[in-house]
C-alpha cells in the first residue's frame, strides 16, 4: 500500500473520530414531525394534513411500499445498504482518494444513511467538514436506528419538490395513489426525483424527469434488479405532469376528528372509505343535477 494511499484510508479514520467527539448530541425531534393521517375503519387513508410549516409528510415503512421501488433505490443509491454501517468503506476510499488527487470533494461516496443525515440536519454548504459530520451521524442513525429504522426515515424524509417529502406522499401528489403497488416506470420515477427534486418535477420539468427516471432504469439493468427488455417497456411509460389533489374524503369528520384530538397524528374513524367515497359522488351527482334550487 502506497504512502498516499494510507494517508486516503487513515485520514477520514482520524477525522471522524474527532467529529464524534466534538458534535452536541443527535436529536431527531424535527425530523419525527409528521402529517396528521385520517384513516377508515380498515386503516385505508380518507384525509391527510399538511403539518403546522405546511409539508406534506406521511408516515411510511418498507411495508408500504412496493419491493421493485426498494430494489431499485438500493441499487441507484446504496448496492451496499444491507452490509455497511453506515459508511460504505470502498465508496469512502474512492471519495478520500479523489479528494486527494483533486483537493476537492469529487464524489461524496455517500449512503443511503448519509443522506438521512443530511435530511436530519440540513445545511446548505458542501465542504469536506460537513461530508465527514455525515458521515458520523449515519453511523450513530444506524446503531440508534437499525437499518429498518434508517430506510423508513428516508422513505418519509426524502423530498420530492415543493412541499412533498417522502416516498408516500410523492405518490399520492404525483402518482395518485399509494405505493404499496407501482410499476417499474413509477418505482423508477419515485427513486430518481430526490436526487435533484426541484429541477425534475414531474409536473413542471417532465422531460428531465423522464431522463432521470430512465437513468435508473438504466443502472437497475446494470446492477440486475431488472431486465433490459422490462426497463424499454418502462422508457415507454410517460411520466404524469401535474400533480395531483391529495385524498379529501369525509373532510367535516376528519376535521371533527383532529379538533377533538389535535395531538395524535393517526386517527381512525367508524366510516368505510369504498362507501363513503360512493356516498359523496352520488351526493354531487345529485347537488349538480338539482343546481341553484338546492338550499
Amino acid at each position: 500500500m502506497t504512502t498516499a494511499l494510507c494517508f486516503a484510508v487513515a485520514l477520514p479514520s482520524l477525522a471522524l473520530w474527532h467529529f464524534a467527539a466534538t458534535l452536541p448530541p443527535l436529536d431527531l425531534t424535527q425530523a419525527s414531525l409528521r402529517s396528521t393521517v385520517i384513516l377508515d375503519r380498515d386503516g385505508q387513508l380518507l384525509r391527510p394534513f399538511a403539518t403546522a410549516d405546511g409539508r406534506w409528510r406521511l408516515p411510511a415503512n418498507a411495508g408500504d411500499v412496493d419491493p421493485r421501488y426498494l430494489a431499485m433505490l438500493k441499487a441507484y443509491e446504496d448496492r451496499r445498504f444491507d452490509d455497511h454501517p453506515g459508511i460504505d468503506p470502498a465508496a469512502t476510499l474512492r471519495a478520500a482518494s479523489q479528494w486527494l488527487r483533486h483537493r476537492k470533494i469529487v464524489s461524496g461516496g455517500s449512503t443511503l444513511s448519509m443522506q438521512v443525515a443530511r435530511l436530519v440536519e440540513p445545511r446548505s454548504e458542501r465542504s469536506l467538514a460537513q461530508k465527514l459530520r455525515q458521515m458520523v451521524r449515519a453511523v450513530e442513525l444506524e446503531r440508534r436506528l437499525g437499518k429498518a429504522g434508517v430506510l423508513d426515515l428516508y422513505l418519509q424524509l426524502a423530498p420530492y419538490g415543493g412541499p412533498v417529502e417522502g416516498v408516500r406522499a410523492a405518490s399520492l401528489a404525483y402518482l395518485g395513489r399509494e405505493p404499496a403497488r407501482l410499476s417499474i416506470a413509477e418505482s423508477a420515477l419515485l427513486v430518481a426525483l430526490p436526487q435533484a427534486p426541484e429541477a425534475r418535477r414531474p409536473d413542471r420539468f417532465p422531460a428531465q424527469a423522464r431522463r432521470a427516471r430512465d437513468r435508473v432504469l438504466d443502472i437497475a439493468v446494470e446492477r440486475g434488479v431488472i431486465g433490459r427488455e422490462e426497463a424499454e417497456t418502462a422508457k415507454a411509460e410517460p411520466v404524469p405532469r401535474s400533480r395531483k389533489t391529495f385524498p379529501m374524503l369525509a373532510a367535516h369528520a376528519a376535521e371533527q376528528a383532529v379538533a377533538a384530538d389535535p395531538v395524535a397524528r393517526v386517527q381512525r374513524l367508524t366510516l368505510d372509505k369504498r362507501l363513503q367515497a360512493s356516498l359523496e359522488t352520488l351526493a354531487a351527482e345529485r347537488a349538480t343535477a338539482i343546481g341553484p334550487a338546492l338550499s
